[in-house]
């Protein structure tokens, strides 16, 4: 009898470890190849590559909470009750935010020795903020978004700490918006996959993504911890006023009612701050606006989810494109680059607006990420070459805090406008205009005039 288990056990044995070396050989290529990419170039050597890695669990579990959300907010109930229920979640979240996130840059700026803390701390914030929700999320009921406020105010707290961390971390010979466009991209790779496992997840139940969210969000937290120990360094840095003052000087410190260490970041800056913020905004208001024009009034003959899964892609592959395109465009001026694309969404928008059409809405939102990417990726070149190194984190965080209120802005207005093609479209095309007649004449000006310190966009 013992012979005969241990002759049917063999066999399964040996199909056992088959399987599990024909499984596991694959993923640990997998794993050697990610962790060669993200260690490449002197990440690994400096701690950019543990940050890289971080800022891809964070896009992880942003996305699954974004599915939970959205499975319940938007996709589980008939299309007039779910656009009532957006308006109240950005009611309810955004209102609040709106007043909160002007204190969030000057409030992470005054913590400069313990950036790693902050970010485990807002990892752990919305780990259990997500295991609250799973609790709630089946009903749908007002608990849900005061705990989704937090998990936003948490999300965007790590965002501007995380700015903040990434000149710390650059290795040698690689500037800063590269070491930015190589995070950025780890975060769209993530979010990728992540989006099908947390789909995977609702199908078994609506708390599970938030549940696999939790699981995401603690071994954040641990690997913020983990990142090294020089990204607490506040070594000769000082706080930054978003001005258009191009000479001024440090303040005096020891004054009464004066502020120590303001300085102003220059036109160039806030120029670029102001066009980020119009494109910014179009995201907003695309995401908002045609989330129910889709579901609503498909296009080209598709399905709702159809239609909006053609502009989600669309979207999504242009910004990856347009921050894989910034390490292409290494001599090119961000100035002119900021303007270009600013055209280029106006144009989209225009035609968008003139001749509403599946391909020309999908075109739209496919410019309007690679002009987003281009445009963030311009401006963190400007903020290196214009904002002296001292205040530089400062300037990231207050740019960080600026464009997603303008995020904020765009999708209210998305929420808001009545459900026509053509009139949002030139409801976009408006948003990007009011940015270039802010913004490019002085961006102009400012490459014209030259700098003594060329950026580079990547």
């Amino acid at each position: 009898m013992a012979r005969t288990t241990t002759t049917t056990r063999g066999p399964a044995r040996r199909v056992g470890h088959a399987l599990a070396r024909g499984v596991g050989a694959p993923a640990g290529a997998l794993g050697r190849r990610i962790r060669r990419t993200t260690h490449a170039g002197g990440a690994g050597e400096s701690g950019l590559a543990k940050l890289i890695e971080l800022h891809a669990v964070n896009s992880a579990g942003d996305m699954m909470i974004t599915v939970a959300l959205a499975s319940t907010v938007f996709f589980s109930v008939p299309s007039g009750e779910a656009r009532g229920r957006v308006a109240l979640y950005l009611l309810v979240t955004m209102a609040p935010f709106a007043l909160l996130a002007p204190v969030i840059g000057p409030l992470l700026d005054r913590l400069q020795h313990g950036r790693r803390a902050a970010m485990a701390m807002a990892m752990m914030a919305r780990a259990v903020l997500a295991w609250t929700m799973a609790g709630v999320i089946s009903t749908a009921g007002l608990g849900l978004y005061p705990a989704a406020l937090g998990v936003l105010v948490a999300s965007k707290a790590y965002g501007v700490v995380r700015s903040a961390v990434v000149p710390r971390l650059l290795p040698g010979r690689t500037t800063l918006v590269k070491a930015n466009s190589r995070v950025t991209l780890s975060g769209l790779l993530a979010t990728a996959v992540a989006a099908p496992v947390g789909a995977g997840l609702n199908v078994i139940g609506p708390q599970w993504p938030l549940y696999g969210a939790f699981v995401v969000f603690i071994c954040g937290a641990l690997l913020s911890l983990s990142l090294p120990g020089k990204v607490d360094s506040a070594r000769g840095e000082q706080r930054v006023r978003l001005s258009a003052d191009e000479e001024a000087p440090p303040e005096p410190s020891g004054i009464p009612g004066r502020k120590p260490g303001l300085l102003g970041v220059g036109s160039s800056v806030l120029h670029a701050l102001q066009g980020n913020g119009g494109l910014r905004s179009l995201s907003g208001f695309l995401t908002m606006f045609l989330a129910f024009m889709m579901r609503e009034h498909p296009l080209g003959g598709l399905t709702p989810a159809m239609s909006l899964g053609v502009v989600g892609v669309a979207a999504g592959v242009g910004n990856a494109f347009g921050t894989a395109l910034g390490a292409w465009l290494k001599a090119r001026g961000p100035e002119v680059i900021i303007a270009t694309v600013l055209v280029c969404a106006l144009s989209a928008a225009t035609i968008a607006a003139g001749w509403y059409s599946l391909v020309t809405v999908a075109t739209l939102t496919a410019v309007a990420g690679i002009s987003q990417a281009l445009a963030k990726l311009s401006l963190d070149a400007l903020i290196q070459r214009d904002v002296p190194e001292m205040v530089r984190t400062s300037a990231f965080a207050r740019s960080e805090t600026a464009l997603q209120l303008s995020w904020v802005v765009g999708g209210g207005l998305g929420i808001l406008l009545p459900l026509n093609g053509p009139l949002g479209m030139a409801c976009a095309a408006g948003l990007v205009l009011v940015a270039f007649l802010l913004s490019v004449r002085g961006l102009l000006g400012a490459a014209r005039r030259g700098s003594t310190a060329r950026a580079r966009v990547a």
